[in-house]
């Protein structure tokens, strides 16, 4: 290791990946705002919320876990252009005070690592 490794390792930071539990109140918090699917889902962390990214496996247990708890739904959406139909999420609006529980512990993460783009 050396002083010029430091500097770089902090200008530049290593990603870090979400672990299960992080995805699912990310994901809470997300569909709070508004309904959402997979791939949009990944890119909001990598733009929202740097260094954090999403791998396709966690997130995919994130939704599968919500919706066997009943927080959210997934239905399909036709897209102009797509030739067949996205899997949007939504939260269920009897379960959205669950879910803004759970997306306030996301958002007291994020603030407290200093993480989120205002």
């Amino acid at each position: 290791m050396t002083l010029k490794e430091i500097y770089q390792f902090f200008q530049n930071p290593p990603v870090w990946y979400l672990n299960q539990e992080q995805a699912t109140c990310f994901v809470l918090n997300t569909l709070l705002q508004e309904d959402s699917y997979g791939t949009e889902l990944v890119q909001l962390v990598e733009r929202n919320y740097p260094p954090y990214r999403l791998s396709d496996t966690i997130l995919y247990g994130a939704l599968k876990f919500l919706l066997k708890e009943g927080l959210i739904r997934g239905y399909s959406k036709k897209v102009d252009g797509r030739g067949r139909p996205r899997q949007m999420y939504q939260i269920f609006p009897e379960k959205k005070a669950k879910a803004e529980e759970l997306a306030h512990l996301w958002q007291e993460y994020v603030n407290r690592n200093g993480t989120a783009i205002a």
